[in-house]
């Protein structure tokens, strides 16, 4: 691990923030960064990407005014810089989202910790490589850290934030902060994990879609349906994790692993399933009894319908409230 110096700013009080990389995640970026207020510079290598990501500024912009404008938020105050370095050189917290590949990570990354002023951190939108695996070219790797988003960042709240073996702990904390404060929703991770949480979680269900297709066992229309008209509608309200706990009734997850934790080892997908042993057990049930926060099945219950219904409701499956 190498310290970060001493972060310049508070992320209460961070007015202007670089994007480095303009495409649909770093635009996406640009967008939500805009939306709340910030000033932004941003820098891309494509001789267009200033024509494109203003295009793309204005297509969300509806989406973000429907969400709502921080006070003074404009998307006048986007500027685009010639050169890395000038988008930097006042930075008071950057966004990297170049393409993933390693190589060209590493030597942006270096490059970024080169120009960038002392005590700003540096956030990289990655969605699988590890900061360990990235910042090995970085003269200052203690600022490196990891925000990875979910397309698109000005619509979908979830960044995950984690720093490599070499990151400095304040960094992560900082990025953490001040993501809470740029209005997203934040998940720390204590670890890096290969493709981060929600991807790995994507991936499984994403192969095993791939898989019901090529065996002829499931149409693409019929796998979106399963979702969109099954457990999607539960999954926008609360995770898979207490979703699997209601289906214990009153007895929450610890009845529900009792019941059919057996089936884990049934052939229902092409993923080994891990070895319920009680370790896990007493893990996962005492992870939902936390989530669920002092809330009573009886609750959650009523949460996760009244939640459907709205979901329901919002996309034009149901008919509003009092017919409207």
């Amino acid at each position: 691990m190498t310290e970060l110096s001493t972060p310049t700013t508070a992320p209460e009080d961070v007015r202007r923030v670089a994007c480095v990389g303009a495409g649909v995640i770093g635009g996406g970026w640009v967008a939500h960064f805009l939306a709340r207020g910030y000033d932004v510079t941003a820098w891309d290598p494509a001789p267009d990407a200033e024509a494109r990501l203003r295009r793309l500024v204005d297509a969300a912009w509806p989406a973000l005014e429907h969400l709502g404008l921080a006070a003074g938020a404009s998307a006048d105050r986007l500027t685009v810089t010639a050169t890395l370095e000038e988008a930097v050189a006042e930075a008071q917290f950057v966004q990297e989202s170049a393409p993933e590949k390693l190589d060209l990570k590493r030597e942006l990354l270096a490059k970024l910790d080169a120009a960038t002023p002392a005590g700003v951190v540096v956030a990289s939108s990655t969605s699988g490589y590890p900061m360990t695996d990235m910042q090995t070219e970085a003269v200052t790797p203690g600022r490196l850290v990891v925000g990875h988003p979910f397309n698109p960042p000005y619509l979908i709240p979830l960044v995950e934030v984690v720093g490599g073996g070499r990151t400095d702990p304040e960094a992560v904390r900082w990025a953490a902060r001040f993501y809470e404060v740029a209005g997203k929703s934040v998940i720390t991770m204590d670890r890096e994990v290969p493709g981060f949480i929600a991807n790995r979680l994507q991936e499984a269900l994403w192969r095993e879609a791939l898989h019901m297709v090529a065996n002829g066992e499931a149409t693409v229309r019929e796998i979106d349906l399963s979702i969109t008209e099954g457990p999607g509608l539960r999954w926008a309200i609360m995770g898979p994790m207490l979703t699997f706990a209601l289906a214990g009734g009153e007895g929450g997850m610890a009845h529900m692993l009792d019941h059919f934790g057996p089936s884990l080892k049934s052939p229902w997908t092409r993923l080994e399933a891990p070895e319920l042993d009680r370790a896990l057990y007493d893990a996962v049930v005492a992870g939902c009894a936390e989530a669920a926060d002092g809330r009573s099945i009886a609750d959650l219950v009523a949460e996760r319908d009244q939640g459907v219904i709205d979901v329901l409701r919002a996309t034009g499956r149901l008919p509003r409230a009092g017919g409207a």
